[in-house]
């Protein structure tokens, strides 16, 4: 018999997330039927949009609910087999996270693909979702180009860091924003042109204006509000706007304002487009085999914040929308 421990939402939360929406709960798993697996997780995930799952409305995934156990990206170690497909010590990824153990169907579950150089967690940020949301954002929406100019907000993220050094690849100026000196440092590290500290600045318009003045022409969305309203301003006829989300109001208690300068959009012929990770899940062969030639020859550098243990999840969680993180957030199990 083994126990997890799980992590279920103890209740919807208004606003930003605190320790009362969280609660845990010791559940014993008996051993897998045949078919199955048991698998104890060794590193979880924490995403910007659980948050929307956490509200009880129709989006794209179907909202948690209140009193069960909560779900994100795992990486775990297979304990127990009952299905020819796996054996104890394969690691595997899956969809169980929030929890120390599970037994899932071994349909449920993916073998982790060996990479020289990639660590196993890897496949919860620069190999995993955060990858192929950069990647696919990026080059199939936002489509750069050599010598164009890509803004990038939230650049100190999981996404947001990726799109800016795929960019640089590609062959472009990059202006990117964080919210620390720190972060802004790394950035440059990384490759960077412009790293501009948005709460210091004193005017993120006249910021960007004095970094790129001749406009932008791809802009890679992770924040919204004010972000979104001087990457329209700032950007040049054709421009393409990919919208990938909007932290700066996934916890707005009412609707934010549009961006007020949202004509120019006809004027300068803008493209804005907004999308969903999964619609490039057809291309992770495609995005896998890039992703780690560039990290095989030192083109991608990430960075990794990690919190120890299972009941810290739900602070790990609140610390995404502080800016706690620097590259993925992690929780280690």
């Amino acid at each position: 018999m083994t126990v997890s421990r799980e992590i279920r939402l103890a209740s919807r939360p208004v606003g930003m997330p605190v320790a009362a929406n969280f609660s845990s709960a010791d559940v014993t798993l008996a051993a897998p039927a045949p078919g199955q697996v048991l698998v104890a997780n060794r590193w979880m995930t924490v995403d910007p949009y659980m948050r929307g799952r956490m509200t009880d409305r129709a989006s794209y995934v179907p909202p948690f609910q209140v009193g069960e156990v909560l779900q994100g990206g795992a990486v775990g170690e297979v304990i127990e087999s009952n299905d020819p497909g796996f054996k104890a010590g394969d690691l595997v990824l899956s969809f169980f996270g929030w929890r120390t153990a599970f037994i899932a169907p071994a349909a449920a579950l993916e073998k982790l693909p060996a990479f020289d150089g990639v660590s196993p967690q890897a496949f919860l940020g620069v190999m995993g979702m955060p990858g192929l949301t950069a990647w696919g954002g990026l080059l199939e929406i936002g489509q750069p180009k050599p010598g164009d100019t890509v803004f990038v907000s939230g650049a100190a993220g999981a996404v947001g860091s990726l799109v800016a050094q795929i960019a640089k690849i590609k062959g472009c100026t990059v202006v990117a924003t964080a919210g620390t000196d720190a972060k802004c440092d790394w950035l440059r590290s990384v490759g960077v042109d412009y790293a501009i500290n948005y709460k210091t600045c004193g005017g993120l318009l006249a910021a960007v204006q004095a970094a790129v003045p001749k406009g932008i022409d791809v802009y890679f969305d992770n924040v919204g509000g004010e972000h979104l309203e001087v990457a329209i301003e700032v950007a040049r006829p054709f421009a393409r706007l990919v919208e990938c989300g909007m932290i700066g109001d996934y916890n707005a208690t009412q609707a934010s304002p549009g961006p007020r300068n949202i004509m120019m959009v006809v004027g300068k012929s803008l493209k804005i487009q907004g999308f969903i990770s999964t619609q490039f899940a057809g291309k992770r062969a495609e995005f896998a085999a890039e992703m780690a030639g560039w990290i095989a020859a030192g083109k991608i550098k990430w960075e990794e914040t990690v919190v120890e243990g299972i009941d810290h999840a739900g602070e790990a969680f609140v610390g995404l929308f502080s800016g706690a993180n620097t590259g993925k957030m992690l929780v280690k199990l």
